[in-house]
């Protein structure tokens, strides 16, 4: 018998896509019954409609990803702190790239503090903050720095991480130049390590 799991994720990763070119309101249910080959009637009875597919995607996306972060922190537990954030941040680029036109996709509607998304995720985000907290914070009171400037440079490290996604591919493009996407995260975690590697070495 055949399952109807390879249709499902046929269907969110069509989905994904065009959620990324076009938007969530700009994207209807017959543009993504077309390009995923099923008929309209498939993507009620596997989602209940486009609301609930958006929101099987998303889970999707964000369990799938706190499940890597996870296994990333867990696998890192007897390394130094700065290479166990190194590690966990690497992941993370990783993660975000290998999946971008979601990433793009949430983080743009999360900027425009869009109600179907933010309610959908706050719950991960607040997870995923949470460990890399657990990884940045023990680094930072290597340097004995107040809470304060912790939080600022948490922002700032949270801040890195999420802005190649949220800006227009041709902007980006015309502020660095060209990169590979396959070469993208070597290059951006090569310049993140050195803020670390600064942070980590600079005098108070």
């Amino acid at each position: 018998m055949v399952t109807t799991k390879p249709t499902k994720q046929k269907i969110m990763r069509i989905a994904s896509t065009l959620f990324y070119q076009k938007g969530f309101q700009g994207t209807s249910i017959r543009d993504i019954a077309a390009q995923a080959n099923v008929n309209i009637s498939a993507i009620s009875y596997y989602f209940n409609g486009k609301q609930g597919l958006l929101e099987q995607t998303v889970t999707t996306y964000y369990e799938s990803y706190l499940n890597v972060l996870e296994k990333t922190y867990e696998e890192t537990t007897k390394v130094a702190p700065p290479e166990r954030l190194k590690k966990l941040i690497a992941t993370i680029l990783q993660f975000k790239q290998e999946n971008e036109e979601l990433t793009c996709f949430i983080s743009r509607e999360m900027a425009f503090d869009s109600m179907f998304v933010r309610e959908i995720v706050v719950t991960y985000l607040a997870k995923e903050n949470y460990l890399i907290k657990k990884a940045f914070f023990p680094v930072l009171q290597m340097k004995q720095m107040n809470r304060r400037e912790q939080q600022l440079l948490f922002m700032q490290l949270v801040g890195m991480l999420s802005t190649p996604y949220l800006v227009h591919p041709d902007f980006k493009q015309h502020t660095i130049g060209y990169i590979n996407k396959n070469d993208f995260v070597k290059y951006y975690l090569r310049t993140i390590n050195h803020w670390l590697d600064w942070l980590i070495t600079r005098e108070i």
